[in-house]
């Protein structure tokens, strides 16, 4: 089956209900957004999936012709009524570098999880201030791949979950859900204590992440492009381990050491099959 005959499909952290109630936190953005502003959402998966989740309040939809067309073709509930354009229309709200394939949604955020809700089971994902938007968003598409429960970050350094990070998750931060913290120090001592193994990466680790005995529930710790873990972090990690490489590059882009990491730990705990 193609991406184009895929039907979008619902589904967060393994199909369990995440963050409910009225301990939700305000939605996954950075500190200097306005906190009332839209995600822009955009291209045929980030959209569709967002339409198909009943957590996503879409405002606004615009749509091309051939996207209307397309909508129309895969029965698509586009939830609100979409106002026809033209590409270039779009163009000229997101660059023309953007890929878009006819489709842009403005969306109310999704809302934040929180630690206390937060199923000890999986993996689980904790970025130390990784602001590239690219990265977060490639490591998001990993994490909704590999169905990690829950990516945890910063409400300080950390990019919106908008626009091209959305793009390049292509639909992943309508899977995995969000969790926002204010004190990462302290969101990985409260992981420690509901029983997460809290593994740090690093060049520097003692040991080889292959070589260390992981368990269920796993929360893999991910430092910032060029800086890596801060010193608390790492403090605050259970056990701080490293990538081995056999080539003459030793270290990956943090989104690729995501991956790598995910398809360990998954293999390691039995996730795989």
């Amino acid at each position: 089956m193609s991406d184009r005959d895929r039907k979008p499909q619902f589904k967060r952290g393994g199909g369990k209900p995440f963050g409910k109630g009225p301990s939700r936190r305000p939605a996954w953005r950075d500190r200097e957004a306005d906190p009332d502003g839209p995600a822009i959402l955009y291209g045929w998966h980030t959209v569709t999936m967002a339409l198909a989740n009943p957590e996503r309040q879409i405002r606004k939809l615009l749509v091309t012709e051939n996207a209307a067309r397309r909508l129309s073709e895969e029965n698509i509930d586009t939830r609100v009524a979409p106002e026809m354009v033209r590409p270039s229309q779009i163009d000229q709200r997101l660059g023309p570098d953007a890929v878009h394939q006819g489709l842009l949604a403005e969306a109310d955020p999704l809302p934040s999880g929180d630690i206390e809700t937060l199923e000890p089971e999986g993996m689980v994902l904790v970025l130390d201030q990784i602001t590239d938007p690219h990265n977060v968003g490639a490591i998001m598409r990993s994490a909704a791949a590999f169905a990690v429960k829950a990516i945890v970050t910063t409400a300080r350094h950390s990019p919106e979950a908008t626009g091209v990070l959305a793009k390049v998750a292509s639909g992943a931060l309508e899977l995995v859900p969000l969790v926002m913290v204010q004190n990462l120090a302290r969101a990985l001592t409260a992981l420690n204590e509901r029983g997460f193994l809290t593994v740090g990466l690093d060049s520097q680790g003692a040991q080889d992440l292959g070589a260390v005995a992981l368990r269920q529930p796993l929360a893999l710790v991910l430092g910032a492009e060029g800086k890596g873990l801060r010193q608390l972090t790492r403090e605050t990690c259970r056990v701080v381990a490293r990538l081995d490489m056999p080539g003459e590059i030793k270290s990956l882009n943090v989104s690729n050491a995501a991956v790598l990491a995910l398809y360990v730990g998954a293999t390691k705990l039995g996730l795989m099959s």
